[in-house]
């Protein structure tokens, strides 16, 4: 079987869940500059369309920017409006994905069991989450693989740089970091010491 390829140079999506407008491109700025190229913002955070947009303008032509915690039609029409170019849900909603892929987005849908990851397929969905990882741990990724499709599979939901490779060995692609990596509040230079020792992890892996 072919290994999944991701459209990301580097598969760590960085999830700024809960940042301000007003600080939002310092922090794209040093995620980018640590490589990054995937970053997303969560629908629930303060004016998320603001910061998508701020985000898309300055780092759009080296990162996909996008949306997290999408749930409705209605987020991805305002995340395209705003420039954004990923959609990222933490839940199977066929007409949210099929809205999203029809419209030449990035969807990464997320899902926590066998049956859901295999509906957001048949909705179009080109890439998977399990989400929350923790919760189902590695063991379910290696049960996952021996039954789906060579599609990327990203974890989500309380990875870390330690728990990083064993989620990867386990048959991912990549993942999603939310609060390892940034909590509303901290500054951009946090933000990027956490980003490196993520892509230091990625990087020892696969090396």
């Amino acid at each position: 079987m072919d290994e999944p390829r991701t459209p990301f140079r580097l598969p760590l999506i960085a999830i700024l869940r809960g940042v301000m407008p007003v600080e939002v491109a310092e922090h794209c700025e040093v995620l980018v500059e640590e490589g990054f190229d995937a970053i997303e913002i969560p629908t629930n955070s303060p004016d998320w369309t603001r910061s998508v947009a701020i985000a898309a303008s300055g780092f759009g032509d080296r990162a996909r920017i996008g949306a997290g915690t999408v749930l409705e039609a209605a987020h991805v029409d305002a995340l395209l409006a705003a420039g954004g170019t990923l959609v990222v849900t933490p839940n199977v909603r066929p007409a949210v994905i099929r809205r999203a892929v029809g419209l030449g987005l990035q969807v990464v849908a997320g899902f926590a069991t066998t049956s859901e990851a295999f509906d957001a397929l048949e909705a179009g969905a080109p890439m998977l989450k399990l989400f929350p990882a923790a919760v189902y741990g590695p063991a379910m990724v290696r049960a996952l693989r021996s039954v789906l499709p060579p599609v990327p599979l990203f974890a989500v939901g309380g990875i870390t740089p330690e728990t990083l490779p064993v989620y990867l060995a386990a048959g991912c692609q990549g993942v999603g970091i939310g609060g390892e990596l940034y909590r509303p509040g901290q500054s951009a230079e946090h933000t990027r010491t956490q980003a490196r020792r993520f892509r230091e992890a990625w990087m020892e892996h696969t090396a």
